[in-house]
């Protein structure tokens, strides 16, 4: 399987956001540069996914939908034998994606006004949501200890204005790659219960774990916040399917779950059909199979570009223990945010995320996807190192 993750396919002119977006948002002209920015990925999906889609095209036929008992069955099983994790088939709320997942919580258990906690550096649209809806966000940093980041409640709780009612948790941690131990989601989970806070768990690159590391969902590891918990997952990092917009929350709690189905039913909000068809194919032995491979091409992926980064004077890629999102820190370089970024811009050519997105603790960071062939994170490698050349 190695060559379908190796097999470069040129993207640009396709509508993809993640190629054709690189000059108007990041000032990189796209007929020369890397596209390491956006969460996805640059190989095709596998084979049992195509397939299932060939045979919806085959039918012809794309009306209304009222079957969703296979893409629930799917769930279910791939928690089960992937993450350990027994749910209920009705504890699954399918959503347009999990980007809408998270909207739609803040605006069923939110008011205007509310304040919602994160945990920063995160996900820089978990900000931007809570903000377009009318809310404020609570920034409550991490601590970095090393090339590790750690919880520091008591700073949390210090920063809290009284006003939360909610707290968005990330898990695996997105940008840094960190991976939780059960006794810290215990801890955030009885952070959330002691300040009344309703715990988002955004789990989506739960499948992108890497050998010594084992993560365990949210409701596996703190089963007692089930009266609070909704936990997101999809398949759309995991297989590169995000374009189809769908995910799902599971709840458990029937008052919780009975909140958001009416909010739901009132918007007339449902996900994607094709989306369910492919996240059930993706949900099976054979994409099990493709994810195990696809871990073993993101071990070699991130090994040549620690390697090659790690070798510039005051540049140091994080280790990662989860998802294919590279956190690189230049504050070694003694240089400011902006001329990093024009560096990596105009000499490198590479559009990366940018660090101060993510919130406090990113200000020296880019955030590198290495979901793509060898060549091209090996290429990458190359141009950073030209791109800060003299400090060798």
């Amino acid at each position: 399987m190695k060559d379908h993750f190796n097999t470069q396919i040129d993207r640009r002119g396709t509508g993809s956001s993640k190629w054709d977006l690189m000059g108007s948002l990041f000032g990189v002209d796209p007929s020369e540069g890397l596209a390491m920015w956006t969460a996805d990925s640059d190989y095709p999906a596998p084979a049992c996914v195509q397939e299932a889609v060939r045979a919806e095209a085959d039918r012809g036929i794309f009306g209304y939908f009222s079957d969703g008992a296979r893409y629930t069955r799917a769930v279910t099983w791939w928690m089960a034998n992937r993450h350990s994790w027994e749910i209920g088939e009705d504890w699954i709320v399918p959503v347009h994606g999990l980007g809408n997942g998270v909207a739609m919580c803040i605006d069923v258990w939110t008011q205007p006004g509310d304040h919602v906690v994160i945990f920063s550096p995160v996900y820089h649209e978990f900000a931007n949501k809570i903000e377009r809806a009318g809310r404020n966000v609570t920034e409550c940093p991490l601590k970095r200890e090393g090339d590790r980041y750690e919880l520091d409640l008591d700073d949390a709780r210090a920063r809290l204005t009284g006003k939360e009612t909610m707290l968005i948790w990330c898990s695996p941690q997105n940008p840094s790659g960190r991976v939780w131990s059960p006794e810290e989601l215990r801890a955030v989970a009885g952070f959330a219960a002691e300040n009344g806070l309703t715990l988002l768990s955004d789990e989506v690159h739960h499948d992108l774990v890497y050998p010594g590391n084992t993560f365990v969902p949210m409701d596996v590891a703190a089963p007692d916040a089930r009266d609070r918990l909704v936990t997101l997952v999809a398949a759309s990092k995991t297989f590169n399917i995000a374009g189809q917009r769908c995910g799902a929350l599971v709840i458990a709690d029937p008052a919780l779950r009975g909140q958001m189905q009416a909010r739901l039913t009132a918007l007339d909000s449902k996900p994607n059909t094709l989306g369910l068809i492919m996240t059930a194919a993706a949900y099976s032995p054979e994409g099990a199979a493709w994810v195990d491979a696809q871990i073993a091409h993101l071990i070699r992926n991130r090994e040549i570009f620690d390697a090659a980064v790690n070798a510039i004077p005051g540049v140091r890629s994080l280790p990662l223990q989860a998802t294919y999102l590279a956190w690189v820190d230049f504050s070694g370089t003694g240089m400011d945010f902006e001329e990093i970024r024009a560096r990596v811009r105009d000499v490198a050519k590479i559009a990366a995320s940018a660090g101060p997105d993510f919130g406090a603790g990113g200000e020296t960071f880019l955030r590198i996807n290495l979901a793509t062939t060898e060549a091209i994170v090996a290429e990458a490698g190359a141009r950073l190192q030209r791109a800060f050349a003299d400090l060798q």
